[in-house]
């Protein structure tokens, strides 16, 4: 019972925090608006300077035609992040590399044409990219089979307590 409900408040947790919105207090906002007339998914690469961890990718999402999405970065070890924008599955159809001089004003990205401004560094992203779906993909797999069993638990426990009653009421 205590096994069941810990896992139920753990997922209720694990799904809240990926639900609500990255706000992230002393953090730089980056608005990217699509201007092009198909929608483009949209990738945020931070690249690090000095850390274990090289570069930090964010899926922004899916934006239509003249809609917008707004992502928060934390920069304190980085001055430097790049957008990807993918038309499909794996055609890279934008790709742009931002400066970043000040962190506290926020960045304006409007995507008016189809660009791809380093071929070598879009093969760095267009990598991390893969990266983080494969991590993704592994994710969604252990936490739909760790739901699955939940689920299974959850209603061998009812059933448990119901023949126990229907037992207790047979005696009396």
């Amino acid at each position: 019972m205590f096994v069941v409900a810990a896992s139920s408040i753990l997922f209720a947790y694990l799904f809240f925090q990926k639900s609500v919105d990255h706000f992230l207090e002393n953090s730089l906002a980056v608005q990217v608006i699509n201007k092009l007339p198909f929608p483009l998914d949209f990738y945020i690469i931070k690249v690090n300077a000095d850390s274990e961890l090289k570069y930090e990718t964010r899926h922004v999402g899916k934006i239509r035609n003249n809609f917008y999405r707004i992502d928060y970065l934390q920069m304190p070890k980085s001055d430097e992040f790049w957008l990807a924008g993918y038309m499909g599955k794996k055609n890279l159809v934008y790709f742009t590399q931002h400066s970043v001089p000040n962190k506290n004003e926020d960045q304006i990205i409007e995507v008016q044409n189809y660009i791809v401004q380093s071929s070598r560094l879009s093969n760095i992203a267009k990598t991390e990219i893969e990266a983080l779906k494969f991590e993704n993909i592994k994710t969604a797999i252990w936490i739909t089979l760790d739901l699955l069993l939940l689920f299974l638990n959850f209603a061998l426990l009812i059933r448990k307590s119901k023949t126990k009653n229907h037992e207790i009421a047979f005696r009396i």
